[in-house]
């Protein structure tokens, strides 16, 4: 994923979710992320910057009925032009934030999956706190990737709905060769992926996955133990440390862990 403080059509700028048991939550996230030397997320969940980035809110009655899936945040250049897509091929509105006048500012909803995510307008440039590189981005969202049945009808979806464009992923799986996707930002930078429900995705919900980047990812596995989560799928790399974790939380929420 390319610089996530980026204003840029099909760009994710953020996440939240709303859950119940909020305080304990929170002190699941902030020791979760919060590892290594130098932590690249605060105890607020902001990075190391002090940026907001992910949202942890409580699930009042208000957010009662969204679902229990960290939720992208993706810029679109018109937020009721693409909810009315959304709807057309097949996805539900869960929320759908308007001015007094009508005009709309965000929307919440489902694809046909039921996986939630958010619509949001492309943040104005000067709204956005400079960063300096690579170097400013520890304790920003390393990726998000989404896994169905159909990866190629959800690939035409958010096509549709987003404005991203298409990368094929090549894949194999039992020596049968396919592809994912990766879908770009108007910039031509990948922002997400798409993925079919085979090969190293198999068994994975179909919900958007947040990859969280974090200083010692050995040491926050034990701390997803210890604090009530599972690590469902933890793998390795040829150095023998971890490499990536698919986890949920202690109310069942989906995330993966990466080094930072």
């Amino acid at each position: 994923m390319s610089d996530a403080f980026v204003p840029r059509v099909g760009g994710i700028l953020s996440a939240d979710i709303a859950v119940p048991e909020h305080e304990r939550e929170l002190r699941f996230y902030s020791k979760v992320l919060g590892t290594g030397e130098n932590p690249l997320w605060r105890e607020d969940l902001m990075n190391n910057l002090g940026m907001p980035v992910i949202g942890l809110g409580a699930r009042s009655a208000e957010y009662a009925h969204l679902p229990l899936q960290w939720m992208p945040h993706i810029q679109v250049a018109d937020v009721a032009a693409s909810a009315k897509r959304a709807l057309d091929l097949g996805g539900s509105e869960l929320m759908h934030g308007k001015d007094d006048e009508g005009k709309s500012q965000w929307a919440v909803l489902l694809d046909p999956n039921e996986a939630a995510f958010g619509l949001i307008p492309v943040v104005p440039a000067e709204a956005v706190t400079p960063t300096e590189g690579a170097s400013a981005r520890p304790g920003c969202i390393a990726w998000f990737d989404l896994t169905v049945s159909d990866a190629s009808a959800t690939r035409d979806f958010y096509r549709q709905v987003i404005d991203w464009s298409v990368q094929d992923v090549e894949m194999e799986d039992a020596g049968e060769p396919y592809a994912d996707y990766n879908m770009l930002g108007a910039d031509g930078s990948p922002a997400a992926g798409v993925c079919h429900a085979r090969g190293v995705n198999l068994g994975l919900p179909p919900v958007w996955m947040i990859y969280l980047p974090v200083g010692d990812l050995a040491e926050s596995l034990r701390h997803v133990r210890e604090g009530g989560g599972k690590v469902i799928k933890a793998t390795r790399g040829t150095d023998g440390n971890y490499a990536c974790a698919v986890i949920q939380d202690p109310v069942g929420a989906w995330l993966a862990l990466v080094p930072g």
